[in-house]
């Protein structure tokens, strides 16, 4: 049988992993890999983590060699080596040596593309060329960046996006020292988390002395200072650029491949292009998102390995089509951790779908135990069903376990019913008795069954506006210290005596700290005939989804005082 030749242009995790299973499927195979870049093989998500020190040298952020390609697998990896051209017909490929300037041409059998993203560097900004400004995509990158930053007087940093790589650098400038603005042109950081999740991650960031400067987009760089869209200057003598990837398909698009309105490379399920020869992988490609079976594009780590493995497998046998995308990431945003799975609440109400929320807050491990802390925990489900489309999670807990679990339920068309049920690790350290997980798919069963009617924190405001009755159930002491304002204080452990004063006429909207006192208030109020709500989130969440705003737009507070502990 002749020996198989395969090319991939583009390294990094999708064509280093494309190389490397092929190898284990075909050891008489010749693969050779390109890569335009300096590094082969390199961690793109850890790159942030250089600037703040967290790894010490570059050198450890690649991975593997074009040398150790070759010695343990016979895998040529060549680097500073550009695709020009694709042959179809012929299947080959052009390609140039960057050091040298010669051109050859390169035959395979089978091809891959794992060109990734750019960042999206805007050319009509005035200033974007400027030496001062950079983007974040490889290693080179983030060694100018280290560089200018040692070498320079800098005091201030402006971070333009607020999404993994915005936040991820900023913290890591905030680490050195810098004094850092984050801008978007978006009203919150993070769009993948739902507005009132957001804004616990805005809070985060302005505790520990970042500035944000939100709904107001970039317009122009100075030497020592950017102009947003509102005319707003924010000092800065570097600039990060953030504000997203466009994917590279220009290869593709030249050789006449199908390309999506959107910008990427249509694949199928075996991650085959509209030429049964090539292949693509990576942040150029459209995927599926799980849940409606509609494209998408989605620039993760974790998404890209899973199709190399497909591409390269599809080489020696039949595959089943790849499963599509539930978009579960996360996030460390100073001493939160964020994550998310699924859809959001944007995403439900674009696609006509009947949801309800449930929303908790629930200790990560006991709470008598050192280092115990709340986690803000968000659940999406089908109303009717109870199927679990999305959550969503930030503390300073292991937030990102609850969303695993919670991404393998949905990836099984699990209920928030299943979810209540299941049984998960317990010890004090680790955990509750009662997992975060069972704790929101009860309350979501509750919600269901119509046990318990609620509102959200996010919506306390507006009932102020409309003069609601709240009645805050917490002890005096604790209303004392601070609540929402007109709120009736009637702590839970007085209520039964105290009912004669609830209004009848009228709904009741209860709180306490967290949401579990003023549960229990709600029920004991709805079987006395009260038109009673609970307000999920409570005290704690509220506060904390008013500071941005409040700071922000310089409005008055609903809440007489911040209590966090």
């Amino acid at each position: 049988m002749a020996t198989k030749r395969y090319l991939i242009i583009g390294g990094v995790a999708g064509g280093a992993s494309v190389a490397a299973r092929l190898r284990r499927l075909d050891e008489k195979a010749e693969i050779t890999m390109l890569e335009r870049g300096r590094d082969v093989s390199f961690s793109n998500c850890a790159l942030p983590y250089f600037i703040g020190g967290d790894i010490a040298s570059s050198e450890d952020l690649k991975l593997v060699t074009p040398d150790t390609f070759w010695r343990r697998y016979r895998i040529q990896a060549r680097t500073l080596t550009e695709a020009l051209a694709i042959d179809r017909e012929h299947k080959t490929v052009r390609v140039k040596n960057l050091e040298t300037g010669t051109e050859e041409i390169l035959a395979y059998d089978a091809l891959f593309l794992s060109p990734g993203a750019s960042p999206i560097m805007p050319s009509l900004i005035p200033g974007i060329k400027l030496p001062h400004v950079f983007s974040v995509r490889n290693v080179v990158d983030v060694e100018r960046i280290d560089q200018h930053l040692s070498e320079h007087p800098i005091k201030e940093v402006a971070v333009i996006g607020g999404g993994f790589i915005g936040l991820e650098m900023t913290e890591s400038l905030h680490k050195r020292g810098f004094h850092v603005t984050v801008v978007d042109m978006a009203p919150q950081v993070m769009l993948p988390f739902d507005p009132d999740m957001a804004q616990l991650l805005h809070k985060e960031i302005m505790d520990q002395g970042v500035s944000l400067a939100l709904g107001d987009g970039l317009k122009e760089i100075h030497e020592d200072c950017v102009t947003l869209a509102s005319g707003r200057r924010i000092p800065a003598q570097a600039v990060i650029m953030g504000i997203g990837v466009m994917p590279e398909t220009g290869l593709a698009r030249d050789c006449g491949l199908d390309v999506t309105n959107s910008g990427n490379i249509r694949v199928d399920g075996a991650m085959r292009t509209s030429d049964p020869h090539i292949f693509a992988v990576g942040d150029a490609v459209e995927v599926i998102r799980f849940q409606t079976g509609k494209p998408t594009r989605l620039p993760l780590a974790g998404p890209a390995l899973r199709q190399a493995r497909q591409a390269a497998t599809a080489q020696t046998e039949q595959v089943p089509d790849i499963p599509g995308v539930l978009g579960s990431s996360v996030i460390r945003v100073f001493d939160l951790t964020a994550a998310v799975t699924g859809m959001n609440e944007k995403l439900l109400r674009d696609e006509g779908i009947d949801y309800g929320v449930a929303f908790v807050i629930a200790n990560d491990i006991v709470g008598i135990m050192p280092g115990a802390s709340p986690i803000f925990i968000k659940l999406m489900y089908e109303n009717g069903s109870g199927k679990v489309l999305g959550a969503q999670a930030i503390g300073q807990g292991a937030a990102e376990k609850r969303i695993d679990v919670i991404a393998t339920a949905i990836r099984f068309g699990a209920t928030v019913h299943d979810l209540k049920d299941l049984d998960l690790c317990y010890s004090p350290l680790y955990s509750t008795a009662r997992d975060p997980v069972n704790q929101v798919s009860m309350q979501a069963t509750n919600l269901l069954e119509g046990k318990v009617r609620q509102v959200l924190f996010s919506q306390v405001r507006e009932l102020v506006d409309q003069g609601a009755y709240l009645l805050d159930v917490r002890e005096r002491e604790e209303y004392d210290h601070a609540h929402v304002k007109g709120a009736v204080n009637i702590p839970l452990s007085e209520l039964r005596e105290r009912q004669g004063e609830i209004p009848r006429d009228r709904p009741v909207y209860a709180y306490c700290r967290s949401g579990g006192r003023s549960y229990n208030a709600v029920r004991a109020l709805v079987q006395e005939g009260v038109d009673a709500y609970n307000i999920a989130g409570s005290f704690l969440a509220l506060s904390w989804h008013e500071y941005y705003q409040d700071q922000a737009h310089e409005r008055e507070s609903i809440v007489t005082g911040y209590n966090f502990e």
